[in-house]
């Protein structure tokens, strides 16, 4: 579907939004704005990361807005991002999707319409600042899950399935990462030398507050990954230190079990009358002196 939001009848310049265009729609576009080739190949790959170029007289601009619902077992680039890609020319912005993007209206309602953008760089700037936005919110949701997945390791009882859940927390917070800080040349030649201005510089402001963000979760994730395995393994080794106190008790009672049951005719305890709760009383005492020992050491805490 092609819909012009902004005409050059009542515009400084024109800007068409094709929504999910069929593949006679594509040609037709390409043809009509003359477009290269590689441009449309690069549009219809579907994990195609953030890029920059220009290409033939006109400036090609890949981005990626962050989906609005997300799976909670979602660790792609296609699967966690939406594509929209940006063709600009002196006095047109042509923006392709294949998915509905809200951006539009908001856009055309608070810039367009309202006289604000004053050429197609002001206009593409205000698109790419409020794809950059899409990434705040699950930026605030990430933390959320965070903080919920390190209470549960501290607080309450692990379960089977919060490894999983960590290693697809992982997966988003690092993907997302890279898609932000792949942005970087695209917000960069925004705001060069020549183009610099309030509206630029918010961008970026915008863009720096994201990567910083990203980062911090990235980094938090992959701390949150060590602590649980330094859980596990500290779980692990008190289990095997309870394990181990236990066989220190019975190793000696092993030992004399094994004595007496060799069963040699001339071993001079065996026709004691009092020889079995002798044993059993040795036995006690010797446990006795084991857990003593182990309590004076402070190895039963």
């Amino acid at each position: 579907m092609i819909q012009t939001i902004a005409d050059k009848s009542e515009y400084p310049f024109e800007w068409l939004d094709v929504l999910d265009p069929s593949e006679d729609e594509l040609k037709e576009i390409a043809q009509k704005y003359k477009l290269h080739d590689s441009s449309i190949k690069d549009w219809l790959q579907p994990d195609h990361l953030p890029k920059y170029e220009k290409v033939d007289g006109y400036i090609f601009i890949i981005f990626r807005t962050h989906a609005e619902k997300v799976l909670d077992e979602a660790d792609t680039v296609q699967e966690l991002s939406n594509k929209v890609a940006i063709f600009v020319k002196e006095d047109l912005v042509l923006t392709l999707h294949k998915k509905k993007w809200t951006a539009c209206s908001v856009i055309k309602e608070n810039y367009v319409d309202t006289k604000l953008c004053e050429n197609t760089h002001h206009l593409v700037n205000e698109i790419v600042k409020n794809c950059l936005l899409s990434y705040e919110q699950p930026s605030v949701e990430l933390t959320k899950d965070i903080e919920y997945y390190e209470e549960n390791m501290f607080l309450k009882n692990r379960k089977p399935t919060l490894l999983k859940g960590l290693y697809y927390l992982r997966r988003r917070v690092e993907v997302t990462r890279r898609i932000v800080m792949l942005s970087h040349e695209i917000v960069d030649k925004l705001d060069d030398k020549e183009h610099t201005n309030a509206y630029t510089r918010d961008t970026r402001d915008l863009y720096v507050k994201l990567h910083n963000i990203y980062d911090t979760l990235f980094e938090n994730m992959n701390q949150l990954v060590m602590i649980y395995f330094s859980i596990s393994s500290q779980r692990t080794n008190e289990i095997v230190r309870i394990l181990t106190l236990f066989s220190v008790f019975f190793m000696p009672l092993t030992f004399i079990v094994g004595i007496y049951g060799m069963n040699f005719d001339f071993m001079p305890e065996l026709r004691m009358k009092y020889g079995y709760p002798g044993i059993m009383l040795v036995m006690a005492v010797i446990t006795a002196g084991v857990y003593f020992w182990f309590k004076k050491k402070g190895w039963l805490q």
